[in-house]
């Protein structure tokens, strides 16, 4: 891995030096709504770690675009709305989008740290283990990955995970869909067959199985995280199918505008997506990515350990849900949402006994509980009641 870096840094280096002019910019996420930043933060002295917020640089890779209106326009927001909370500059940040993960994610970290990065962070599970790698190569930099399970195993002083506790606003949004629903049959577009969306799509089922018993789910895997025209062909064979609530992870609202054209109803993901489809969406479970930003970077700031591996949930904001649709809700599903949300949020267990899979065998005897270990979700059972169509 050594060689291959120094290879890669000189190989930029030179390609930085022919292409006087630079690269295109990244296109601009869509401004925040006026009055839904935080307030900015109070200018704090250096700490230990000789940075200030005056002086940090902080690099963001992330695997789509900011236009997508979706995951990575959520993760961008939670970026400027940090930097607005502690008057960071826009010299100090750069970001790289439309980074796959491979060859472009070690290009990406490299320039990244050639720029003078203090931290980088990076959005997509992919990116893993390229920010696993360069974390043992350069020590002095602290890598910070969203999505992921390498940290704790790994233990080293500079690499962490973190994520939001999303199963909490899933289950809620199953609620919605469970009450919504006349056929009683749900779809969900699911990007990848990994723990991280069958955990996601098991909590908004089980949302849904408690308030309408008779509800039952396809699902459909599409190997991919955004990818807006298979999006919305699998949407539509969901529909197809019989299912009129559609569920989705994925990063674009595509399976909500296909639900929206044929008449159904969907529930979003990451972004409030009623106005993609303001006759279908439901409500969308979101993420503020800047909960976890702000905390990482005054951590950073005050020269104090950052957390290997965090989670946080709806308590600390880090996960929510956008406002109810009142134009697609059933009468009475703010109040069923309501009891739930308070439940959860003290401190309710979703993934508790008996559950089964759909050969009959138990996963969870009767009250034995799912705890994770991680940040990153790690439920990987296909549950009674859910059918993966191939």
């Amino acid at each position: 891995m050594k060689r291959k870096l120094i290879l890669l840094v000189v190989a930029l280096t030179i390609l930085g030096l022919l292409a006087a002019c630079g690269p295109s910019p990244a296109p601009a996420a869509p401004a925040a709504p006026a009055g839904d930043a935080p307030a900015p933060a109070a200018d704090a002295p250096a700490g230990d770690s000789g940075l200030t917020f005056e002086t940090i640089r902080l690099a963001f890779i992330h695997v789509g675009d900011a236009a997508d209106m979706g995951y990575t326009y959520r993760q961008h927001r939670g970026t400027t709305d940090m930097m607005i909370h502690h008057r960071i500059g826009e010299d100090q940040v750069r970001n790289f989008f439309n980074i796959a993960p491979g060859g472009p994610a070690d290009t990406a970290i490299l320039e990244a740290i050639e720029w003078g990065a203090d931290a980088i962070f990076a959005t997509s599970f992919g990116h893993g283990p390229h920010m696993l790698e360069a974390a043992r190569e350069f020590p002095d930099v602290q890598f910070f990955h969203a999505t992921g399970d390498l940290a704790l195993d790994n233990n080293l002083p500079n690499f962490h995970n973190y994520f939001g506790n999303m199963s909490q606003a899933r289950y809620l949004s199953g609620i919605a869909a469970g009450l919504r629903t006349e056929t009683n049959v749900l779809g969900f577009v699911a990007a990848h067959p990994f723990a991280e969306v069958i955990t996601g799509f098991t909590a908004f089922y089980k949302g849904a199985l408690s308030v309408n018993p008779d509800v039952t789910m396809y699902v459909m895997f599409m190997n991919a995280w955004n990818n807006p025209t298979l999006e919305s062909q699998i949407a539509q064979a969901l529909i197809d199918r019989g299912a009129d609530v559609i569920g989705q992870h994925a990063d674009s609202p595509a399976a909500q505008t296909t639900a929206q054209a044929n008449g159904v109803w969907s529930v979003g993901y990451n972004n409030n997506m009623i106005p993609a489809a303001p006759d279908a969406v439901l409500v969308s479970p979101m993420f503020d990515w800047s909960v976890y930003l702000n905390h990482a970077v005054e951590l950073l700031v005050a020269g104090q350990d950052v957390q290997t591996d965090f989670l946080a949930g709806m308590n600390e904001g880090m996960v929510l849900l956008s406002a109810l649709n009142p134009n697609t809700v059933v009468d009475g599903t703010a109040e069923a949402i309501a009891a739930a949300e308070g439940d959860i949020r003290a401190g309710r267990n979703l993934f508790v006994g008996p559950i089964y899979d759909n050969e009959g065998n138990q996963i969870l005897a009767d009250g034995e509980e799912w705890i994770e270990r991680q940040s990153a979700p790690s439920w990987n059972h296909i549950i009674q009641g859910i059918t993966v169509i191939e």
